[in-house]
């Protein structure tokens, strides 16, 4: 094959590879399952073991042909060269995230809680793990594949844990911080770990000595040299994370320093490689490194492109090396059932039984223990190196499979059930953060998000780097050097939390924000006329979108409303809209409601009413069409009495049509003979279609 056809076989394996991981993880998540596994079943049905070895039309071995004749590093490859290098990269890009994201103040403060029980998780995981490989297999301890399936159980997913916590509302309390602080030593530890076992497997594997075996003392050197690599690098990533900062701003654009942030950690991978040790412990060191400077978020930012685009190719690449007739095979089920139930109690134990003997309850303990059980990304991609290196075959690695996709399923209920056991987690009431909130109510969720926004293009300005971090949440960070801000808008209520000495300074920036605006919606009102505007809005003749006015349901028209003042109808059409079967908050819904016509009256001309709102409320844009045909006084710019009532409400952080359906079904009741027959329509059906303007006339 040349290179033409390597390339064009590469990206045409690329293209369905995005198609096939997107579909999978949108299955697996309307099931409540984290997309990761969706990804990883997704390459496993595409892969070379399984549809993708059938034999197509210019393809003989399939577009994902097998590729087990090529040798790497003593290991064989189910897939083509060119595939597992992207999804080396995307190992690289995924650690260095991992990095990034890590709470270095978090892991300073609850460094000895979360030390002890990161490491009892390490210690029990390590040593069940390996000894479950020595058991099945009837091999020595010191087997590589012992040491790896020990190395393997280690590993913690704290993403999925950190989801449900926040479901739950218990990011904060002292089993979750907990959990977080030590899930960072347990992945620091891990790392450290993997970087021993591959310099044990490098020298056994190289027949150091007669027997192939290795001394004690020739373990801790090689333990000595990794943790030495591992700890020089890391210590002066962080001493001169700063002066790396601010190299990487001089290059200005925030596109620019990101994209160098990572090659940053791709050349510190290639090193630690070099070194004998695993490119993704460079990565972390690298992420780690960056993760106390002020343009973390940004660069996590500005490289979620790359992460959405790679990480996803390397857990489909992950699953394609799965050999299905291996997974079902009865050895492999009952080596995965026993290694599997084996990595929960070893994390349940190792973590929980710290915990009780650091001033928490057993359901404190229990729940630290199952909010570290759930396998992911890194055990992943340990099991990849085990694999390519030979270390593995297809059965460990089929086995590591099954031990990730049951403890990630596993894990959240079990949690939740613990979450949900009445009572605190620790002995004693927990001890209050230095930390420091301040809360506006501003009774329009409009002017929150006005402030919010003006806020932050002051704190922009301040040199602070501000980052969204969950737009459904309304949560964004700022930070410039020390200082560390955490803006929370929910509704009209903005809150921001910081340390006690920064909150003077965040007072006053909320003060400024609030009096530029003051200012500028007086200039506003000098240089608008609203009324006016409304009128000539009211009287144009505008594009007819099918698509659009196709939100138009014949079952929410009520042909004879009873409502006899403007309140009366507007709850009348909001409980219709309730009643429709797709679920609201009818309060919240109708409140937005309330206050949008306080602003000014949605009364048009000639009958026509089209009340709005945009409001948490619901979830996706919903219309509900009323008729009153002797009509009622709805503040009309004509004053006439409003008959046709049409109102629409939106999700308040999620795009759709609203303008565009308010443009649309105004141009169609501009023609005032759909008016009339839409007033004496005799059915909904024949409603909804002359308001849809597919009646002709």
């Amino acid at each position: 094959m040349d290179i033409t056809e390597i390339m064009a076989l590469l990206v045409l394996q690329v293209g369905l590879l995005l198609f096939a991981v997107r579909l999978g993880g949108r299955l697996v998540k309307l099931a409540g399952i984290p997309p990761v596994l969706g990804e990883l079943l997704a390459g496993v049905v595409i892969g070379p073991y399984a549809l993708g070895g059938m034999a197509l039309p210019g393809f003989p071995q399939g577009i994902f042909p097998l590729a087990d004749a090529l040798e790497v590093s003593g290991g064989a490859l189910a897939v083509r060269p060119e595939l597992y290098g992207l999804a080396v990269i995307a190992s690289i890009i995924l650690l260095f995230a991992s990095g990034l994201e890590t709470d270095l103040a978090l892991f300073l403060r609850y460094s000895l809680v979360g030390g002890i029980i990161g490491l009892g998780g390490v210690i029990f995981s390590f040593a069940l793990g390996a000894l479950t490989g020595m058991m099945i297999l009837h091999v020595p301890l010191a087997d590589p594949r012992c040491l790896f399936l020990g190395i393997l159980s280690t590993a913690t997913s704290v993403g999925i844990t950190a989801r449900i916590l926040r479901d739950h509302k218990k990011m904060d309390s002292p089993e979750g911080v907990t959990i977080l602080a030590a899930a960072v030593f347990d992945d620091v530890l891990g790392i450290i770990a993997l970087a021993v076992v591959l310099g044990i497997v490098a020298v056994l594997t190289g027949h150091a000595n007669a027997d192939g075996g290795l001394s004690p003392y020739g373990i801790l050197a090689i333990a000595g040299r990794a943790f030495g690599i591992w700890l020089g690098f890391t210590a002066l990533g962080l001493l001169f994370s700063s002066h790396l900062g601010k190299f990487l701003k001089l290059f200005k654009s925030s596109f620019d320093f990101s994209v160098l942030a990572l090659g940053v950690a791709l050349i510190l991978a290639g090193v630690f490689e070099k070194q004998g040790l695993a490119m993704i412990i460079g990565a972390y060191v690298a992420g780690l490194s960056l993760s106390k400077t002020d343009i973390a978020a940004v660069i996590q930012e500005k490289i979620r492109g790359l992460y959405d685009f790679f990480v996803p190719i390397f857990f489909a690449v992950m699953g394609m090396m799965v050999n299905v007739r291996e997974i079902f095979s009865p050895p492999v089920l009952v080596f995965g059932a026993v290694y599997t139930l084996t990595a929960i109690l070893a994390k349940v134990a190792g973590c929980g039984g710290p915990a009780l003997l650091l001033g928490f309850k057993l359901r404190g303990a229990l729940r630290i223990g199952a909010g570290m059980v759930p396998r992911g990304e890194v055990a992943l991609i340990i099991a990849g190196i085990g694999l390519s290196s030979g270390i593995l075959d297809n059965q460990l690695f089929a086995v590591i499979i099954l031990m990730t996709l049951i403890t990630t399923l596993a894990a959240p209920p079990i949690l939740s059930a613990f979450l949900r056991i009445p009572g605190p987690g620790t002995r004693k009431p927990a001890a209050g953060e230095d930390n420091a909130q301040g809360t506006w109510d501003f009774g329009s969720e409009e002017i929150a998000d006005l402030v919010t926004d003006t806020l932050q293009r002051d704190l922009k300005a301040e040199g602070f780097y501000v980052q969204l971090m969950d737009i459904d949440e309304g949560l964004s960070q700022a930070r410039k050097n020390n200082i560390a801000l955490s803006i929370c808008q929910t509704g009209k209520t903005l809150v921001i939390e910081s340390s006690a000495e920064d909150l003077p300074f965040v007072k006053t920036a909320v003060y400024e924000a609030i009096l530029r605006l003051s200012d500028s919606i007086q200039a506003l009102k000098k240089a608008a006329d609203p009324q006016a505007m409304k009128k000539e809005i009211s009287g144009l003749e505008g594009r007819m979108q099918e698509d659009v006015l196709s939100l138009i349901r014949p079952e929410l028209i009520c042909l004879e409303l009873r409502g006899e003042t403007k309140n009366e109808v507007l709850t009348e059409l909001v409980d219709l809209i309730a009643a429709g079967g797709k679920p609201i908050n009818r309060d919240e819904t109708l409140e937005a409601v309330f206050q949008r016509e306080k602003t000014m009256s949605t009364g048009m001309e000639h009958g026509v009413a089209l009340p709005h709102a945009k409001t948490g409320g619901t979830g996706e844009i919903q219309v509900a069409v009323g008729i009153k045909r002797t009509g009622i006084d709805f503040g009309s710019l004509d004053g006439e009495k409003s008959r046709i009532f049409i109102m629409i409400i939106s999700p308040k952080k999620i795009s759709g049509p609203h303008i565009q359906f308010l443009a649309a079904i105004g141009a169609v009741l501009q023609d005032p003979h759909i008016r009339e027959k839409a007033i004496t329509a005799p059915t909904k059906e024949e409603a909804a279609a002359l308001l849809r303007g597919t009646v002709k006339q």
